[in-house]
């Protein structure tokens, strides 16, 4: 979570979830979390895009993607999302990914 004051909150998501169809009933696993947002936060979620890798098996990492957010704070979320999705390409270069990536961006009116 990026705060209008300059500040990012990481929050670990781990415990909030279950991976998809890995068993039938998933409610046990399945946790809620509550946070206050105010005018100007933004809420960033992504599976997947710190843990990409480029050609020298290096991690593209939450200290870039950060700094791509921070770059480019004051656009519309959708703006966000495009900047951090081409900087992700342009890391990745000839690389192709393995995984899925997920970034949903959203900022608070």
């Amino acid at each position: 979570m990026w705060r209008a004051n300059g500040k990012f909150e990481c929050i670990d998501t781990i415990d909030l979830g279950f991976p998809i169809g890995l068993v039938e009933e998933i409610g046990e696993f399945i946790a809620s979390s509550e946070m206050q947002l105010n005018p100007g936060d933004m809420v960033l979620y992504t599976d997947g895009i710190p843990e990409v890798f480029d050609i020298n098996k290096a991690e593209y990492g939450l200290k870039r993607l950060w700094q791509v957010v921070v770059e480019n704070r004051h656009r519309p979320a959708r703006e966000i999302r495009e900047a951090v999705i081409n900087d992700v390409r342009q890391y990745l270069g000839a690389m192709k990914v393995f995984d899925d990536i997920t970034l949903v961006v959203m900022k608070q009116k």
